[in-house]
Order: structure tokens, then C-alpha cells, then sequence
């Protein structure tokens, strides 16, 4: 019983921005033209690694569905540098996942999350492009060219706003692709709240430098979307887990796990594929200390566990489980590399 009102208090917490994010993505998509991201993408220097990870930040799309459109900007003739700045900034900072942060972490760390997953982008694409100036490979393994439309080989027409197209991808389109990470970081939050003994949260808080190297070394493999990963995230800190360590869970989590890595490889070589998990363990590390260390936000208030729920937020919740229900029993989730 314990373990099902945390997971409702987790539920309450989220549903409502989870749902309005998928919203306003459904919206973008709809409303930017099929050809944007490869317009402005494909071209090399440090102003295309700026444009890819400020144009990737919004975009709601999980790690492993952004590498058929980061290969398309490859196709392209985007730097190596702006293929890998893309393929960290976007699955980090989707719409939904930011006014998700928002909805459990708090505006202060919502903007601190956006900024330092930017920072971490544009300079992974700089390093990239510094250290490894070699044409990169052919990508051969993208079946969707471009994450907004996938008959990007032919001429872009524009057509008129669809609001029915937009909530067609919103809740039938992405809320799939999501709907079995989200489920299982939703489980794992709760399970995390009432399972793990307050002595071990105390611990990994008076031992920082172990938790952030276990954070690192459970997000890096994992394959995690950033909505998914924040029920985890907010579990550990309401256990007393240091918030940087969260941090970098939230952040390492969503941009890496096995699957991209192997991709990178294949896709930009193994020098820029070091630089890829070099630059997002070291800036998830240095950020996850001044975190800790210099502003020192309180967090586990704006949390708002265990508090009693709003009637829009039981509904919002009992909404949002009717679609991962359906979607975990009649749904078919695809991610291919």
C-alpha cells in the first residue's frame, strides 16, 4: 500500500506537465516546416554546433530516437561536431521533460538543468570538431530522415496547422515511444521512496565523490528517457542522495546508454565517441559540484511528496496512465538504430 501511494504522489507530481509538454511538442511539430532542422544544420564550424544544440534543446525525442535524425544531418554535410552537440542536447531538455523538471525539481533547477545540458553540448561539438578533424563515415542505419517528417528525401510542402495532427503526435506518437521508459521510471521512483533504507540516502550524502561516481556509472549504460529519468531522480533525493548526483542521473541518463554509443562509434569514429562520453561525465561531474557546493538549492521541498493532490492532478494522473496502459498492452514500441 505504501509502495502504491508513492507512486501516486510521483504520478500527481508529473502527469500534468508531462501531458501539457507532449501538448506544446505536438504543437512544434506540427508547425515547423519538414526541412528546418536540416536547413540550418547542415553546414560545419562552431556556429552549426551553437545551432544544433540550441535547435536540439526543445526537441521531444528520447536517445534513441534522435540518431535516424542526426544521421540525416550527417547525410547532410553537418561537422561532426554538430551531429554530436544534436545528439546530446536533444534527448536532455524535450519540451516535456522540461516542464516535468519544472513540475517536481522547482524553476531554479529547471534553468540550471537547460543551461548546463547546453554548455555540455556545445562544447562536446567544439572538442569534436577540434580533435578529430577526419571526414566522418557514412551512416547507413537511419529509416526516418527527420525526426518532424519522414519523407525528408523529397521537396518540403508546406501544409496548413492540424490541430488533429498535432495531438495524434503528441499522445498516439511520441507518448508511445515513451510510454515503457516512462512506466518503469515511474515504477522504479516509487519503488526507490519506500524500499531504500534512509540510512543509505544519508550515506551517499556524506559520501558525495561515491555517489556521483555511482550516478555516473548506472546512467551511462542505461537506457533511460529524460521524462523517465526524473521519478528515479526525485526518489534518490527524497531519500537523501545529494542533488548533484541526481543531476547527473538526469543528465548522463538521458544523453547516453549502449545503444548510442554504438552508434557514435560507427556513425563519427572511436576518438569522437570518447570525446562524446568524456565531455558528458566531466560536465555532468563539474556541474553536479557547483550545484552542490555554490548555490546550494533546496529541493526537497519543492518536491511536494505525500501532499495531497489536486482534482486536476488525479486527473491528469488517471489520463496519463490510461494512455501508457493502453500503449504497454496494445502498443508496439519501436527504436531502431
Amino acid at each position: 500500500m505504501e509502495f502504491l501511494w508513492a507512486l501516486i504522489d510521483l504520478s500527481n507530481a508529473m502527469a500534468l506537465y508531462i501531458l501539457l509538454g507532449l501538448l506544446l511538442a505536438g504543437i512544434l511539430h506540427e508547425a515547423v516546416p519538414g526541412d528546418f532542422v536540416r536547413r540550418h544544420l547542415g553546414q560545419s564550424g562552431i556556429k552549426s554546433v551553437i545551432k544544433a544544440t540550441l535547435l536540439g534543446a526543445p526537441i521531444p525525442i528520447c536517445s534513441c530516437g534522435v540518431i535516424p535524425l542526426a544521421a540525416s544531418l550527417q547525410k547532410s554535410g553537418a561537422s561532426a561536431g554538430a551531429v554530436l552537440s544534436f545528439l546530446i542536447s536533444a534527448p536532455i531538455t524535450g519540451i516535456d521533460s522540461i516542464l516535468a523538471t519544472y513540475g517536481i525539481f522547482g524553476m531554479p533547477f529547471t534553468i540550471y538543468r537547460v543551461i548546463s545540458s547546453v554548455f555540455i553540448a556545445i562544447m562536446a561539438g567544439i572538442l569534436v570538431n577540434i580533435f578529430d578533424k577526419k571526414k566522418p563515415r557514412f551512416f547507413q542505419g537511419d529509416k526516418r530522415e527527420l525526426l518532424f517528417h519522414p519523407d525528408s528525401r523529397k521537396r518540403a510542402v508546406k501544409k496548413p496547422f492540424s490541430i488533429k495532427r498535432a495531438l495524434h503526435y503528441a499522445f498516439f506518437v511520441l507518448l508511445k515511444d515513451i510510454s515503457g521508459p516512462l512506466f518503469w521510471g515511474l515504477v522504479a521512483g516509487a519503488a526507490i521512496t519506500v524500499m531504500i533504507p534512509d540510512e543509505i540516502g544519508e550515506f551517499l550524502k556524506n559520501h558525495t565523490a561515491l555517489s556521483y561516481l555511482l550516478a555516473i556509472l548506472i546512467a551511462v549504460p542505461m537506457y533511460v528517457c529524460a521524462t523517465a529519468s526524473l521519478p528515479i531522480a526525485a526518489a534518490l533525493v527524497i531519500k537523501g542522495a545529494p542533488l548533484g548526483a541526481a543531476f547527473i542521473f538526469l543528465t548522463a541518463g538521458p544523453a547516453t546508454n549502449t545503444v548510442t554509443i554504438a552508434v557514435v562509434k560507427k556513425m563519427l569514429g572511436l576518438r569522437a565517441t570518447l570525446i562524446y562520453l568524456g565531455s558528458i561525465a566531466a560536465g555532468s561531474l563539474l556541474f553536479a559540484v557547483i550545484l552542490d557546493y555554490f548555490f546550494h538549492l533546496e529541493i526537497k521541498g519543492a518536491l511536494n511528496m505525500g501532499s495531497e493532490g489536486s482534482l486536476a492532478d488525479y486527473a491528469a494522473s488517471l489520463l496519463l496512465w490510461g494512455f501508457i496502459g493502453y500503449f504497454m498492452l496494445f502498443g508496439k514500441k519501436e527504436c531502431e538504430a
